[in-house]
């Protein structure tokens, strides 16, 4: 292969794996123009378009998609092997995006940037929405760098840490006429349900537990993002299942009353997931690092105080 070929095949990976031009340029320490030559060289090479705007983002033409699927990984493998096996944290200004739900995000986010301020102030930190299904697709095209939450699929290219588990309780308001007391199988099935979904789905873990019992219930309500919920309880009749993890914050059951729920769920099990070209890349095996070990000291703490 010529060196051209392989300098066209470089720029080419960091445009797909980063969706847009100018951060492609970034992350090659290249001007945008310099990126843009290069995508002209390309078409002229290899005879596509390469990639075509959509409004203000470019797509990948089809050739483009089935070439990546082709170069991708053996240049991963590439870069790794000739890349600096070092990563020094206090000097680096990379970029990390991570797939993670809201409820992850506030649990994780303000300890991450304190420490990344204090020992590796030039790193940016992006966060990507995350979806259950969808996670696995973000991190094999590359999309993120890493996910935070439940592992939908056994896939062997993708690598997991467990970080924690967290089983589920009850939520209502303080008045509710369910409140202050056990509440039982009957009452829990003729309630209005409030469901977080990210996918939109208005089926959950409780639903599943239900299935097995030859049970439903009525999900009434569905939100997609964790900080809506507190206030909805509080203004109506609606009663949730949540996360233990969702309700650790003494602001957040402000006004809520928790109890057990009438049937066993199976707890959730929350991962640190990456792609298995990533295994041994030195800034993500930092940032894994960093990570397990912020998640767990912020479980303790919270549990610790009152969960």
């Amino acid at each position: 292969m010529k060196t051209q070929d392989l300098a066209l095949l470089y720029i080419f990976d960091a445009i797909m794996t980063e969706g847009a031009i100018t951060r492609a340029a970034e992350r090659l320490n290249m001007t945008q123009p310099a990126v843009s030559n290069a995508v002209a060289r390309m078409r002229h090479a290899w005879k596509d378009p390469v990639f075509v705007k959509k409004g203000r983002q470019i797509e990948p033409t089809s050739y483009a998609l089935s070439l990546w699927d082709q170069v991708r990984d053996p240049m991963h493998e590439l870069s790794r092997a000739l890349g600096n096996r070092t990563f020094e944290p206090s000097t680096s200004r990379r970029q990390f995006r991570i797939a993670l739900a809201d409820l992850m995000l506030d649990l994780l986010w303000p300890p991450l940037i304190a420490k990344l301020e204090k020992e590796a102030p030039g790193i940016d930190l992006h966060a990507v929405p995350y979806t259950f299904g969808g996670a696995p697709m973000q991190l094999r095209e590359a999309h993120v760098d890493l996910a935070i939450g439940m592992l939908s699929e056994h896939d062997h290219s993708l690598r997991s840490k467990w970080l924690m588990d967290s089983g589920y309780v009850l939520a209502m308001r303080e008045d509710h006429p369910l409140a202050g007391r056990a509440i039982s199988l009957e009452e829990f099935l003729d309630a209005r349900h409030l469901l977080i979904s990210l996918s939109g789905d208005s089926y959950g873990p409780v639903d599943s537990a239900l299935d097995r019992m030859g049970l439903s219930r009525r999900v009434a309500v569905t939100v997609n993002h964790f900080p809506a919920i507190p206030g909805l309880l509080r203004t109506s009749d609606l009663i949730t299942a949540l996360p233990d993890a969702a309700m650790q914050d003494e602001q957040v059951r402000q006004g809520l009353w928790l109890t057990r729920l009438p049937i066993e769920v199976d707890p959730i099990t929350v991962y640190l997931i990456w792609h298995a070209r990533h295994d041994r890349e030195p800034g993500l095996i930092w940032m894994r690092s960093v990570i397990e070990h912020l998640m767990k000291d912020r479980w303790q703490d919270l549990v610790g105080d009152g969960g």
